[in-house]
C-alpha cells in the first residue's frame, strides 16, 4: 500500500548508457523491473519507442530486452545450454567469443566437465559471481536492443569485474543500457545519470561531470563511494 517510487519521469536515449543511483530502498531495482514488466505501474505509462509497454506481447517484449540481475536464475542444464538459450542457433565461434569476454571461459577450463557441466536448479552448482558471468554472456549473445543491468558487478572480484566492464563497453555499442549501480567504474561510464532520494523521487539528472558540479546529493554520494573504495582490512 506504500508507493515505492513517485513522480518519476525520464527518457532513455537510444544507444546510450543510462544509470540509476541512490540510497538502498529508494526504488532503483523497482524501476528496472517495471521496464521489464515484471509488474505494472499503478499510474502513468512506460513506452519502448512509441509503443506502450502494455501493448507488447510477452514474446515481443522479451525480444527487445536482455536482463542481467543480481539474482541470476540458471536452468538445471549444461553450462553451454544456459548461455545458448539466448540464441539457440549461435555458432561455436559466437559462443566462445562471448564466453571469453564475460569471463566464462575460465569457468569452463576449470570445471572437469567443461561446457557440459550441469549448473543445477537455479544455478546452485556455481557461485554468485559465476552465475553473473553466465548472465552477461547471455546478454552479449542475444544482441537485444535494450539491456537492463541491476548491480551486475555486485558478486564479482576485481579481476572479473574488469571482464564485466569490458562487456558493458561492447554491449553499449549496439544496445541501450539501463543500469542500476553502486560501483564507481560502472557509474562513471554512463552517458546520463538520474539520482533518486529515499522517497523514490528524482532529485538530480545529468552526466557524471555535470552532477559533480551541482554540489548536490550526487556529489556527496560520489565522495562517500570514493572514500569507501579506499578501505582495507588491516
Amino acid at each position: 500500500d506504500k508507493p515505492v517510487i513517485q513522480d518519476i519521469s525520464f527518457t532513455v536515449p537510444a544507444h546510450k548508457m543510462f544509470a540509476v543511483v541512490g540510497p538502498s530502498g529508494c526504488g532503483k531495482t523497482t524501476i528496472i523491473k517495471l521496464i521489464a514488466r515484471f509488474y505494472d505501474v499503478d499510474e502513468g505509462t512506460i513506452h519502448i519507442g512509441n509503443i506502450a509497454l502494455r501493448d507488447y506481447t510477452t514474446e515481443d517484449l522479451f525480444r527487445q530486452i536482455s536482463f542481467v540481475f543480481q539474482d541470476v536464475y540458471l536452468f538445471n542444464d549444461s553450462l553451454k545450454n544456459n548461455i545458448l538459450i539466448a540464441k539457440p542457433d549461435a555458432t561455436d565461434q559466437e559462443l566462445h567469443a562471448v564466453a571469453d569476454l564475460a569471463g566464462v571461459t575460465e569457468i569452463v577450463q576449470r570445471l572437469p566437465d567443461g561446457w557440459d557441466t550441469i549448473c543445477g536448479e537455479g544455478g546452485r552448482s556455481l557461485s554468485g559471481g559465476e552465475r553473473q558471468r553466465v548472465s552477461i554472456a547471455r546478454a552479449l549473445l542475444k544482441h537485444a536492443p535494450i539491456v537492463l543491468l541491476d548491480e551486475a558487478t555486485s558478486a564479482l572480484d576485481a579481476e572479473n569485474e574488469a571482464n564485466i566492464v569490458r562487456s558493458i563497453e561492447v554491449l553499449r555499442k549496439n544496445s541501450t543500457l539501463v543500469v542500476v549501480a553502486h560501483k564507481l567504474e560502472t557509474i562513471r561510464m554512463a552517458d546520463e545519470i538520474i539520482v533518486l532520494d529515499q522517497a523514490g523521487r528524482i532529485t538530480e539528472a545529468g552526466s557524471h561531470e555535470e552532477l559533480l558540479k551541482q554540489n548536490g546529493p550526487y556529489k556527496e554520494f560520489w565522495a562517500k563511494r570514493s572514500a569507501s573504495a579506499q578501505w582495507k582490512l588491516a
